[in-house]
């Protein structure tokens, strides 16, 4: 059994540095520190919902118990959309991705105390997970809600969703599974849209973007876009 001292330290290891060049990064961090409620919610449900890195590919009937379609969410922010859209669609299963601790503690919380089973969450950086755990060819699909749009254009290098990441998450997707991604950016849209035409993995069933999906809540940072009359951008992609 790990020791408290091994669970925190493990918790507060998100990137895989030795021997690797130093990358561009489509975050950064703030907070690290463990608060003294963030310990207790660590020692209550991290054994029952945590996941921590490992270099091997992840056995998701190991992990979850069953043989249920895999959905991996990317940057979850305070995890409530992600309990949520888990609670609407029972038959999948979801790995929950994020790096910020205040919403990786927050999701674990809720994870707990609603019992939440299909669920489970990483506090790890997404490239290195889907490089090291992943199986070619095994997802069902993939959630991107609201990703940083990074929007000083010196800053675009930082966009999460690139044509790299992009040809990345497609070799992980089966057959027929899709990639959702949800944003309020439009110049942001437009660029995924574009550089999703020369994915030769990727099909685009709407041919722009998608109509609303009806098992995604509006969240919160939704809501704001919407009050400031943002126009919510939805991009439903699909594996060949």
């Amino acid at each position: 059994m790990m020791t408290d001292e091994e669970l925190f330290e493990n918790i507060n290891r998100i990137e895989l540095r030795e021997g690797k060049e130093r990358t561009v990064k489509s975050y950064v961090l703030r907070n690290n520190v463990i608060s003294p409620k963030a310990e207790r919610i660590l020692k209550a449900y991290m054994a029952s919902y945590g996941l921590f890195f490992e270099d091997k590919i992840l056995s998701y009937p190991e992990v979850f118990g069953n043989e249920n379609p895999v959905v991996i969410e990317i940057g979850f922010g305070m995890g409530d959309t992600t309990a949520e859209v888990a609670i609407r669609r029972p038959e999948y299963n979801y790995i929950g991705i994020e790096v910020f601790l205040q919403g990786f503690i927050n999701l674990l919380d809720i994870l707990g105390e609603r019992s939440i089973e299909n669920v489970k969450i990483m506090r790890f950086n997404a490239v290195d997970v889907l490089n090291h755990m992943i199986a070619d060819g095994s997802v069902s699909g993939f959630h991107i809600f609201f990703p940083d749009p990074w929007q000083k254009k010196r800053h675009h290098k930082r966009r999460l969703m690139n044509p790299e990441f992009l040809h990345l998450l497609s070799t992980k997707l089966r057959k027929g599974g899709y990639i959702y991604m949800v944003t309020d950016w439009e110049e942001y849209a437009e660029e995924v849209l574009e550089i999703s035409k020369d994915e030769k993995l990727l099909t685009n069933p709407f041919g722009g973007f998608a109509p609303p999906v009806t098992w995604r809540p509006v969240t919160k940072f939704e809501k704001r876009g919407m009050e400031s009359e943002y126009t919510i951008n939805e991009i439903w992609l699909e594996k060949l």
